[in-house]
């Protein structure tokens, strides 16, 4: 039996009120799964972004700055 029979059927199994419960944690699981593969693809796409800019000379230094904060 593959998982989605077993989960039916045990869902059938429980009352309507904790069916309603396991609907809700199934919808924050996919919400969940979902930030981090955005997540995921934030941060792959910062460091294609910043790819090489580890060796490129600073452009500005710290006398450039109106305020410093300490």
């Amino acid at each position: 039996m593959i998982i989605e029979e077993k989960l039916s059927e045990s869902i059938r199994k429980l009352p309507p009120s904790l069916q309603q419960e396991l609907l809700d944690f199934v919808e924050f699981l996919l919400i969940r799964a979902e930030r981090r593969e955005m997540g995921e693809w934030t941060d792959f796409s910062i460091t294609s972004a910043m790819q090489g800019m580890e060796d490129e000379e600073p452009i500005y230094t710290l006398d450039d700055l109106k305020v410093v904060f300490r």
